[in-house]
């Protein structure tokens, strides 16, 4: 990756009657970035960022967000514009090349992809080692981290070609992986990929489909997967994403990189938002009951939160709530599901959201953790298998992320320091004496 940040001036840090100067870069948009790497050297002070919240941890010329705006771009193009025109496989091409694909060069990708499905015969005996209640998040983490035993002519991160190739497998396989763990989880047998299919309808069909009788998938429930996989490719510099970096920045092998930002994404403040979001509307119960729960959501004193509501980026709505509001009800009408009682708690929930003073004032509105739950809910899954499938769908985001980092000529090892406030020297005092 070729370094494109451009010097704009610079800061003047004073302390202790003492001043620095301080480069400061320009991106092409977004927020000007103070240049502070030489601040311990010069200074012997470190910076103080809980959260990362304000740091820029590195460059990147992938993905750009404006929460103020509600912007979302990849590459360039806005969100919408892609979930509306284009498909997964392109969009994975271009968060890898950085552009969009010419016909032929979507027709070799998409080939590669589609002839990459398979696992190796041998792989499935680990789904076997663990439990059928296990959470199917557990297993990704494994058996993904697993890759690296059978395909590891393709972990030398030094070499262009092979980490092409583990790219692509990775693409290509996670979503037999992840129909496999769902299928484990509700003791049916594993359905083997078809190079037909495309992405989408692929992976439906391995979820649902059974040796007594196959799954033709619902050109409607296809494409709303298929806009799904979309919307989660990436996301910038979020906690699962830089797990990636990080776990990069040390020279581990792709596959278990990706397996630490399964693991990262596990957490219910990420990934699991959506699995939250739908346990809450469970919670809730029945529509006579939300008035109590959005009283209680209102309440400061109150620990109870309305999860899928807000984001912690997005200050006005998620642009991907947008499009994922309208494939909801997509899907909701073609499978007539509507008198689903937690469906209905959903929607008189979506309703109020976007109406109650309080939640507009303070822009609470539905975002795709939100939508994309109940959309899940719909087509078939249970709630365990959300944040797979968003794993699922951001494979790429971090395989693209992890190659950018490892081209970046300034790339280090990550090493942030601390603020310590734990006990100063002292001497060790036997324990006869204690």
């Amino acid at each position: 990756m070729e370094n494109k940040a451009k010097p704009n001036g610079s800061a003047t840090l004073s302390y202790n009657g003492k001043s620095l100067e301080l480069p400061v870069f320009s991106g092409e948009i977004g927020p000007d970035v103070i240049d502070i790497r030489k601040l311990y050297a010069e200074t012997g002070m470190f910076t103080y960022d809980p959260g990362f919240t304000s740091t820029a941890s590195c460059e990147s010329q992938i993905t750009y967000i404006d929460g103020d705006k509600g912007t979302l771009l990849y590459r360039g193009y806005p969100i919408d514009q892609l979930a509306e025109n284009s498909n997964f496989i392109e969009v994975c091409y271009l968060l890898l090349h950085g552009e969009l694909p010419s016909a032929n060069q979507f027709e070799t990708f998409d080939w590669t992809i589609r002839r990459h499905s398979m696992l190796h015969d041998q792989f499935d005996q680990f789904f076997r080692g663990f439990r059928r209640d296990a959470h199917p998040m557990a297993i990704m983490v494994g058996t993904v981290g697993a890759l690296s035993a059978f395909y590891h002519d393709s972990t030398d991160i030094n070499d262009p070609e092979a980490r092409t190739i583990a790219s692509h497998r990775m693409i290509a396989k996670m979503p037999t992986i992840a129909a496999r763990a769902f299928k484990y989880a509700i003791g049916q047998p594993f359905i083997t990929p078809r190079n037909e299919l495309d992405y989408a309808a692929n992976f439906l069909r391995q979820c649902f489909a059974v040796p007594a009788e196959d799954y033709k998938s619902n050109e409607v429930l296809a494409k709303a997967m298929d806009k799904i996989f979309i919307l989660h490719a990436d996301h910038e510099q979020n906690a699962s994403t830089s797990t990636v970096r990080l776990a990069g920045s040390s020279g581990a092998n792709p596959f278990a990189c990706i397996a630490a930002g399964i693991a990262s994404l596990w957490g219910p403040a990420h990934g699991g938002a959506n699995e939250a979001a739908l346990n809450m509307l469970n919670e809730i119960g029945s529509v006579d009951k939300i008035p109590e729960y959005v009283k209680r959501a209102k309440d400061k004193n109150d620990p109870f939160r309305l999860m899928g509501f807000g984001h912690r980026v997005y200050k006005n709505y998620d642009p991907r709530a947008k499009v994922m509001r309208e494939t909801c009800h997509e899907v909701l009408d073609v499978l007539g599901v509507r008198n689903d009682p937690t469906l209905q708690v959903a929607m008189e929930l979506e309703r109020i959201a976007l109406e109650d003073d309080y939640f507009v004032e303070k822009k609470l509105y539905p975002n795709i953790d939100f939508y994309s739950g109940i959309t899940l809910k719909a087509m078939g899954f249970p709630t365990e298998m959300f944040t797979v499938l968003f794993a699922l769908a951001r494979t790429v985001g971090w395989i693209a992320q992890w190659s950018e980092m490892l081209e970046d000529p300034s790339q280090k090892i990550g090493r942030p320091r601390q603020l310590f406030t734990g006990a100063a020297s002292r001497d060790y005092v036997d324990l006869s004496r204690r």
